[in-house]
């Protein structure tokens, strides 16, 4: 079986403030891995940052990244996970199963169109070529159906977009009422 070994560390990124300015979080980010790999003997590759340790970091921006941060790291069959200390892991498993969800219920409605165009589709198998001639049609012609909806979907998605720049291109050329150019 596998060893499950979880400690509890302060790590300084001090560190990572003696580096350019633009790049100091993402220095901070690798920091911490090296901090990781160090003290819990394994490979950077096999390191995992929470998205809520994730989002510490990178909380106050690029340049200011936090100068300590204290995690909860959990090894388990060569993986390393680092958490914020303070975060509990159960919420993380059950926010994964609710992003789960979440594209099924984009799929339900397709499914239902695939319901409605089945029940269009003959039940029996053609046996001769002529019934194999009109399933092949039948599925040309949803085929078309479907490509037609996507690119009425996409032409009205365009239209608001341009209808959003236009608005903001007038807003942009009156200020205070008057004509800036």
């Amino acid at each position: 079986m596998a060893e499950k070994i979880e400690r509890i560390y302060t790590v300084p990124l001090r560190n990572s403030y003696n580096y350019v300015r633009t790049k100091r979080t993402r220095r901070a980010v690798r920091l911490l891995r090296e901090f990781v790999c160090r003290h819990m003997k394994a490979e950077e590759k096999d390191v995992i940052l929470s998205n809520a340790l994730n989002n510490y970091l990178w909380k106050r921006s690029i340049q200011k990244p936090p100068r300590r941060v204290k995690i909860r790291t959990i090894k388990e069959d060569g993986r390393v996970k680092a958490y914020l200390a303070d975060e509990k892991i159960e919420e993380m498993k059950q926010e994964v199963k609710k992003e789960e969800k979440k594209p099924e219920k984009k799929e339900e409605p397709k499914k239902a169109e695939e319901k409605k165009e089945s029940k269009e589709e003959p039940k029996e198998a053609p046996k001769d070529e002529a019934g194999k001639k009109k399933e092949d049609e039948l599925k040309k012609e949803q085929r078309q159906k479907a490509e037609a909806a996507m690119a009425e979907k996409e032409a009205k998605k365009a239209i608001k977009e341009e209808e959003a720049k236009i608005e903001i291109a007038g807003k942009k050329k009156f200020t205070h009422g008057k004509e800036t150019r």
